[in-house]
C-alpha cells in the first residue's frame, strides 16, 4: 500500500477521535504554535488567497479565516475525506468562510502562481514524497509568496528528549489507542515525528524545492518547529 493511501485510510479512521485526543495529548499547547504561525502568515492588511496543505480537521484553517484581511480566500487541502466532513461542521459553526477540498500535495490542481500564502499544520511528515510536496507548494505561490510550515520534531537537550521519546513512544500510543480503538494510528504518529529530517537536513531541501529564503524557530524547547519560506 501506497503511503499516502494507508494516510488517507488511517485518518479516516481516527477521524470522529483526532480533534479531542490532539488537544489531550498535546496539553493544548499547539493552539499556542498555531496562533504564532498564523501571525506569520497574515502579516498584512491587504486580502490574501490562502491554501492550507494537509488542513485535516480545519483547525489551522479556522485560525487562518478567523485573522485573515476582509476579502480573503482561504482553501484547505487533504487526502482525508473523513478529516475534511468534520473540519467543514467547524468552519460552518463558526460563521466563516474557508472551503475545503480533498487533494494530493504532490500533485496540485492549482495553477502556478495562484497563493500569496500557503501552510502546512502538523501534516508535512506524511507527504510521501517530501521533495515533491515542497515543489509543488513553491510553483502554486506568487513570487513574493509565503509558505509557513508548522511540524513536531525531538528536541536536542539529550534530557529533554528522553523524556519526550518516553511519551511520545510509550504514553501516547497507549492513551491514543485506548481512547480511539486504534493504537496502530498513535505508533505511526510519534514515528513519523522522529524520522522527519533534522532542521540542518529539511532546510536545504526547501532551498531545493525553490525557496530563496528559508528561516526556522524552535517552539516549547524544540517539542515543535516553525519553517517559513519566501519563494
Amino acid at each position: 500500500m501506497a503511503k499516502k493511501e494507508y494516510i488517507e485510510k488511517l485518518f479516516d479512521k481516527i477521524a470522529p477521535d483526532y480533534d479531542r485526543l490532539n488537544h489531550i495529548l498535546s496539553l493544548n499547547i499547539d493552539k499556542g504554535w498555531r496562533k504564532k504561525a498564523v501571525r506569520e502568515l497574515v502579516d498584512t492588511t491587504a486580502s490574501l488567497s490562502l491554501l492550507d496543505v494537509a488542513c485535516g480537521t480545519g483547525d489551522f484553517t479556522i485560525e487562518i479565516a478567523r485573522k485573515a484581511p476582509k476579502g480573503s480566500c482561504i482553501v484547505g487541502i487533504d487526502l482525508s475525506e473523513g478529516m475534511m466532513k468534520i473540519g467543514r461542521e467547524k468552519i460552518e459553526a463558526a460563521g466563516l468562510s474557508a472551503t475545503l477540498e480533498q487533494g494530493d500535495c504532490e500533485a496540485l490542481s492549482y495553477d502556478n502562481d495562484t497563493f500569496d500564502r500557503v501552510s502546512v499544520g502538523f501534516g508535512v511528515r506524511n507527504f510521501e514524497h517530501l521533495d515533491i510536496g515542497l515543489s509543488e507548494m513553491c510553483r502554486v505561490l506568487k513570487p513574493g509568496g509565503k509558505l509557513v510550515i508548522l511540524e513536531l520534531s525531538v528536541p536536542t537537550n539529550p534530557f529533554i528528549r528522553w523524556c519526550y521519546k518516553l511519551y511520545f513512544l510509550n504514553i501516547l500510543p497507549a492513551i491514543g489507542g485506548m481512547i480511539s480503538g486504534n493504537r496502530g494510528a498513535y505508533e505511526y504518529l510519534p514515528a513519523s515525528v522522529l524520522h522527519f529530517p533534522t532542521p540542518d537536513k529539511f532546510i536545504p531541501m526547501m532551498h531545493e524545492a525553490g525557496f530563496a529564503q528559508v528561516k526556522h524557530k524552535a517552539f516549547t524547547l524544540g517539542i515543535c518547529r516553525m519553517y517559513v519560506g519566501i519563494k
